[in-house]
């Protein structure tokens, strides 16, 4: 399925691109992605990011994030107010350590992302609370990652 507003098509990799994606990874990176963990707060690389530029998926590319939309929470990690599109930033319940909240993923790829919560700025309210390793930042002009050789983003 093609998301046709951002021109990216967010079917789910296929196992074998799946296997090629993650083999790329990190150990924290496999810890945070695929395993829904968090990096440690105020130690992220991109946190104090702040080039135009476009945060993306870091394992399958999709973009997530305009750099117009992040801002100074003070929680330690990068957060945005809202996503590039909500199609490509999918929530779900999370109930994990005595607490409700709703995870943020991507909806490509199903990664964990982070978390989105109800205190964030104006326009939306919104805080995306996402991990640094779960991004990867693409400065203006600079070609968009395509790891899965969709042709994503073209016009």
């Amino acid at each position: 399925m093609t998301d046709t507003a951002t021109r990216y098509d967010l079917t789910p990799p296929s196992e074998a691109e799946r296997k090629v994606l993650e083999a790329d990874l990190n150990q924290e990176e496999r810890d945070v992605l695929l395993h829904h963990g968090t990096e440690a707060p105020f130690c992220g690389g991109l946190l104090g990011e702040k080039r135009p530029g476009v945060y993306c998926c870091r394992l399958c590319g999709l973009p997530l994030f305009k750099f117009e939309t992040k801002f100074e929470s003070g929680t330690g990690w990068p957060s945005f107010y809202a996503p590039i599109n909500e199609a490509n930033v999918k929530g779900v319940e999370d109930r994990s350590y005595g607490m409700r909240r709703v995870e943020t993923r991507c909806a490509r790829c199903d990664s964990h992302q982070g978390h989105v919560f109800p205190d964030g700025p104006p326009p939306t309210g919104l805080r995306y609370c996402i991990n640094s390793v779960s991004l990867e930042f693409v400065g203006a002009g600079e070609p968009l990652r395509d790891p899965l050789g969709r042709g994503d983003g073209l016009a």
